[in-house]
């Protein structure tokens, strides 16, 4: 797997909240999401759909994870106009990011988690910035993927390694 360095900007975003294992299927939060994005006119190529997964399973009961299907909002974007009930908004910290692209089936994204993780953090110079979250940007959609694929932006927050 190749990664990348990229410097990413600050990113404001409406967000559903979904709590339950990474691992069992449901679209609830991300259909949530994509019907509220589109009634506010907020899809690709302006805005960007992002996953955020908060909670490492192997440190956590996989039924108290907690993931955020995300949309980027433009500035001045009218906030107190399009709430709808579960919407919320926050700031996500720009910075120096690793990217891993990934491109295979949903429930094999662990396992680009795990080679940034497990391998290329350790065998490189930096450490993971653990003051900003990983962000998963969806770049296409896996219904329309002739085998069910998804493409995926990993991006891991890192910070040059103290010696």
């Amino acid at each position: 797997m190749k990664v990348t360095l990229k410097e990413l900007p600050d990113y404001e975003v409406a967000f559903f909240r979904r709590i339950g294992s990474y691992f069992e299927a449901t679209d609830d939060h991300w259909g949530k999401l994509i019907n509220w994005a589109i009634r506010n006119e907020l899809y690709p190529p302006k805005q960007n759909f992002i996953g955020i997964s908060l909670d490492n399973p192997e440190l956590v009961d996989s039924q108290q994870c907690r993931h955020d299907a995300c949309v980027t909002i433009p500035q001045g974007f009218g906030k107190d106009q399009s709430k709808e009930n579960g919407i919320q908004f926050k700031k996500l910290d720009g910075g120096l990011y690793a990217l891993n692209q990934f491109y295979d089936t949903p429930e094999k994204l662990n396992l680009a988690y795990k080679y940034m993780y497990e391998e290329w953090l350790p065998n490189s110079e930096y450490d993971t910035d653990f003051d900003r979250y990983n962000l998963e940007f969806s770049m296409n959609n896996p219904a329309e993927d002739p085998e069910g694929k998804c493409r995926v932006d990993l991006f891991v927050p890192i910070k040059k390694r103290v010696s």
